[in-house]
């Protein structure tokens, strides 16, 4: 039998090596809802414009030609029916040719759970898998794959933790955006509840910097490339002057995909 000198040894030795161990094991700089990562590194002043699409595509070119001029590169989580629109090749075109981030937003823009009872799904897994697939068949076209777009937008940007772990078994990311700014109201229309302006929008965005010790750091700042004919308030046009703003506060403009690149390895 081992002696107490011996024992007491292999004791500590087995606490330093697990204290080495945890050490090593640095939690995510990244947030997360419902298993969807929502926020990126907060110590760093990087952000990522996100940008989704289904039906309208109003903004894509005028977006496409802020972003040139400003030297950014955009992300753009598009549904399939977005991709397969032959009205809107010339804009998917010029998304790749400028280097954007091109993912997945859905084939067909399906909700996936009740607006009311968030955990109450309403599709199948069988469903949700096979929408995915026919999404990412139809970005083949434009030469993205799995392996090149491994971040997935939900529809609706609402999910619940099913959805995430699912996504998760397709070899796939969830994310979402970052709460706290009404950039993601840009789609809303005068006369509706929910309405708000551009002029509101912006707002938010400067205010929320401003009123965080972290302000923007590590932002998914989602808006949408188009918006029917009703709003004719379109935020998008604001877009230069905001990224300008920002780039005089100190902040970079990053594809999601490099904002998010730890969990891309």
């Amino acid at each position: 039998m081992p002696d107490f000198r011996t024992l007491l040894w292999t004791v500590l030795l087995l606490l330093v090596s697990a204290s080495h161990s945890l050490a090593q094991q640095s939690p995510s700089p990244f947030q997360y809802i419902q298993g969807a990562i929502v926020r990126g590194d907060t110590s760093a002043k990087e952000l990522a414009l996100v940008f989704t699409g289904d039906e309208y595509a109003d903004g894509g070119m005028h977006i496409v030609q802020v972003l040139e001029q400003q030297g950014v590169k955009g992300s753009f989580f598009l549904t399939g029916k977005f991709y397969r629109n032959p009205d809107f090749k010339a804009i998917l075109d010029a998304l790749v040719a400028g280097g954007h981030y091109l993912g997945a937003h859905s084939d067909q823009h399906l909700l996936y759970c009740d607006w009311g009872k968030r955990d109450s799904l309403l599709v199948s897994r069988e469903e949700f898998r096979m929408d995915l697939e026919n999404n990412y068949k139809a970005m083949k076209a434009f030469g993205v794959v799995t392996g090149n777009a491994p971040f997935f937008l939900p529809p609706y940007e609402w999910y619940n933790d099913s959805i995430a772990a699912w996504t998760t078994s397709m070899g796939l990311q969830l994310i979402n955006f970052t709460h706290g700014t009404l950039s993601h109201a840009d789609y809303t229309v005068p006369g509706s509840s929910g309405y708000r302006s551009t002029q509101e929008i912006y707002s938010s965005i400067l205010d929320y910097e401003t009123a965080r010790c972290s302000g923007l750091n590590g932002f998914i700042l989602l808006s949408h490339i188009g918006t029917e004919a009703k709003r004719s308030d379109k935020f998008y046009i604001r877009l230069g002057e905001l990224i300008s703003e920002l780039k005089s506060k100190g902040y970079s403009f990053l594809r999601v995909d490099k904002l998010l690149e730890e969990t891309a390895n």
